[in-house]
């Protein structure tokens, strides 16, 4: 009789084992937060740097992935430029910083990562002017002028000769532009984008003829265009992982997190 109410008393533990397991309920959740940040540069500037014997210039783009259509965009570039005006031989040389962001309105299919975007920047130059030589005319009519080529004076050396430092230019950029995925994390980018000056700096005796990431500046016009044409590669990591269990049965859960 004692080993049959043992057996009875074990069978009823085992059973409630079983139902206990058949009730309980385990749920893992992970989640994964990532970023991707391309990084490249503007071919345009080597491409004249070679090609051009008195330009020097290149530029750093780059982006940050905040979602599917919005990114955070900045390019960093250097310059130095020689010039050759009516009157006056100057070389400009430099920094640039442009800051803002880009929105993708392009429709991806499934496994891919292209972008068809409008963008804008607020972009600052950091540089300086230096007059290396210009033309002194005599005083002739505007009738004698235009046949007075060679009677003129080149100034090498005076008071307006040497370096104008410490200017700098604020504006304002709209661009449009493709980032297109030609190999795994490989990608090539090209823009237009349309400049509106706001604020620039004169030196003292010299105009701020040229500024660094906006080119060509004229007291009648405060506007600009440029264009540029990218390669960059995408770095892609976690940037946040949590995991998440629930223990328990269908009608008591119990939350543990692990980070």
């Amino acid at each position: 009789m004692k080993i049959k109410h043992i057996w009875l008393f074990i069978t009823s533990i085992l059973y409630g084992v079983n139902l206990m397991s058949q009730d309980s309920l385990t749920i893992e959740k992970k989640d994964f937060k990532v970023f991707s940040l391309r990084l490249g540069i503007d071919l345009v500037k080597p491409i004249k740097t070679n090609l051009d014997k008195n330009f020097q210039g290149l530029e750093i783009v780059g982006d940050l992935k905040i979602n599917r259509r919005v990114f955070i965009a900045a390019e960093l570039g250097s310059e130095k430029n020689t010039q050759q005006t009516e009157q006056i031989n100057f070389t400009t040389k430099g920094s640039y910083v442009k800051l803002g962001i880009d929105y993708n309105f392009f429709n991806n299919w499934k496994g891919m990562d292209n972008s068809l975007f409008v963008g804008i920047r607020i972009s600052n130059s950091f540089h300086s002017h230096k007059v290396n030589e210009y033309i002194l005319y005599e005083n002739y009519s505007a009738a004698d002028f235009k046949n007075s080529y060679f009677e003129r004076a080149v100034i090498k050396e005076g008071n307006l000769i040497g370096e104008r430092e410490q200017l700098n230019s604020n504006w304002i950029e709209v661009l449009f532009g493709t980032k297109v995925e030609l190999l795994n994390n490989f990608y090539v980018g090209a823009s237009i984008r349309f400049h509106r000056l706001l604020n620039n700096s004169q030196p003292e005796n010299f105009g701020n003829l040229y500024a660094p990431g906006f080119n060509k500046i004229v007291d009648d016009n405060r506007f600009g265009a440029s264009f540029n044409y990218t390669i960059n590669y995408r770095y892609v990591a976690s940037m946040f992982y949590t995991s998440s269990t629930y223990v328990g049965s269908k009608k008591h859960i119990i939350f543990i997190q692990h980070m």
